[in-house]
């Protein structure tokens, strides 16, 4: 399933730059953009040059964000290489705004099902991923942020019409992959049930969160409760209502987004 996602997000990728961006020397995001600057300036065909530039991140990632994680990267950032040496190169619109927007937007939707594949395109993904992982900041403004020097490259070296127009490309991108990638939106859960012992147990072993237990009881039936707390990303959501379903199908779930956690909680 994560391989089928990386070869899809590839794709649309690809088919955003080679359609859209390209043929307006619009620029895209990171490293993939300035391998679309040097694409246009050089003979150099724009695939080689992703990959060259995403050799030295490549390693980075391996010592820091482990090697699960960097082998689905490799293939996305090698994937994306031979997608854009495929697919044409063809101006499907002759208006440069409208093209900066579809493109951005198929952009941010490839980024996003790679994040969601537990992997990223290269580039500085890696270095957004990096900084996801200490504080919870969208990642999509992160990639947003680090994304100012190639607006103004592409403003010098083509024109500022050429780095409007990869602003927006770029805004667009970064909304797509925040509305996609919801890693870094926090949940807070309180579920009520007479099987606390056993549900606990559950998530414990498969939901490598902590869990608070309090005993409580019902005002009304009078009839003993616990309750558990915890924190969960919103990847976890669909995971933990599963196994509440399995243990105690008549729970009661209070299910909150949290606004900030401090303390000990693990980043993937």
């Amino acid at each position: 399933m994560h391989i089928l996602l990386v070869l899809a997000g590839s794709v649309l990728v690809a088919i955003a730059y080679n359609f859209f961006l390209i043929p307006h020397e619009i620029l895209s995001s990171g490293l993939s953009g300035i391998a679309i600057m040097l694409g246009i300036v050089t003979p150099l065909n724009t695939g080689l040059l992703n990959f060259l530039l995403n050799l030295p991140l490549l390693v980075l990632g391996v010592m820091k964000l482990g090697k699960k994680f960097i082998a689905y990267t490799i293939l996305s950032v090698v994937s994306l290489s031979v997608f854009l040496y495929m697919v044409p190169v063809t101006q499907l619109s002759t208006e440069p705004i409208l093209s900066s927007l579809f493109g951005g937007v198929l952009t941010g939707a490839g980024v996003g099902l790679t994040f969601r594949a537990s992997a990223s395109s290269g580039g500085f993904d890696i270095i957004a991923m990096l900084l996801a992982r200490k504080r919870d900041f969208p990642l999509g403004t992160l990639l947003s942020i680090m994304n100012a020097v190639v607006i103004i490259a592409a403003g010098f070296l083509f024109s500022w019409d050429a780095a409007l127009s990869t602003l927006i490309a770029i805004y667009a991108t970064g909304k797509v992959v925040d509305t996609i990638h919801t890693k870094h939106i926090k949940l807070t859960l309180h579920i009520v049930t007479c099987k606390g012992d056993e549900l606990c147990a559950k998530m414990l072993k498969n939901l490598y969160r902590g869990i608070t237990v309090t005993e409580a009881k019902g005002a009304y039936s009078g009839e003993s409760r616990s309750v558990l707390m915890t924190v969960i990303t919103r990847y976890q959501l669909n995971e933990v209502k599963q196994m509440i379903q399995e243990v105690d199908p008549h729970a009661f779930v209070n299910i909150t987004q949290t606004v900030e956690v401090m303390g000990l909680f693990h980043r993937e």
